[in-house]
């Protein structure tokens, strides 16, 4: 979810390319379907916060990478209106779940509408509550294939840690807004969801369970793989 002050609900969300490069990206990905287009228009409905949806190729590479893992069992923390569940959901494996956590009744309630509407809400277990609580509530046994981390920043660490707990070897964990539009990089900048970032991304690179790639996709995507149990 990025700063919704950031730019226009439908403005390009890559800060770092030029409007012409962001929109010949886009333009060169595959398209949102139609319901995917009516789902991103009632959610620019909602005014600055629709800036908080992620990108329409960044849900193109969430659902190839989904479908390239096989993952049967995923979790979102941060599921606002809905896209990146219908994204994820589309890409699991036949009888696939993903659990969705979120605290707001009122976004994913939009949310819910678009999944019947894709026909994936059959797939998706929304949990309402604090996600932290969420997660540790899962059962022990549960083997985590992908997880998309979408929230809170402050909260990232926390999620991350309960995630790793069930992530199957070669599992993949998504964290967005790790560029946060630049502000990372801004050494005057700190308020406290670039401090939190900041620590997180650190904290990320030094962790010696897994192998993590920076993606300067959308507000910058961090794709974290778990070794697998030989490495």
């Amino acid at each position: 979810m990025s700063p919704p002050d950031d730019s226009a609900p439908d403005g390009p969300k890559a800060f770092f390319l030029s409007g012409d490069l962001a929109r010949y990206v886009a333009d060169h990905s595959s398209q949102a379907d139609p319901v995917l287009t009516d789902l991103i228009e009632a959610t620019q409905a909602l005014g600055a916060v629709a800036g908080m949806q992620i990108s329409t190729e960044q849900g193109v590479f969430m659902t190839m990478l989904t479908r390239m893992l096989g993952a049967r069992t995923a979790i979102e923390v941060g599921t606002f209106t809905g896209y990146s569940s219908i994204c994820i959901a589309r890409g699991l494996a036949e009888g696939g779940r993903l659990i969705a956590c979120d605290v707001s009744d009122e976004w994913t309630s939009l949310a819910r509408k678009a999944w019947l509407a894709a026909g994936v809400a059959d797939r998706i277990d929304l949990r309402l509550g604090p996600a932290a609580d969420t997660l540790a509530a899962l059962p022990a046994s549960l083997v985590v294939d992908l997880a998309f981390i979408d929230a809170d920043k402050g909260g990232y660490r926390t999620y991350y840690d309960l995630v790793m707990q069930r992530l199957r070897p070669g599992g993949v964990i998504l964290v967005d807004n790790v560029l946060w539009s630049g502000r990372v990089v801004d050494a005057a900048n700190t308020e406290a969801d670039t401090v939190s970032l900041r620590a997180f991304n650190k904290y990320v690179a030094s962790d010696d369970r897994v192998e993590v790639a920076m993606v300067p996709l959308a507000d910058g995507l961090s794709v974290i793989r778990q070794h697998d149990e030989a490495t």
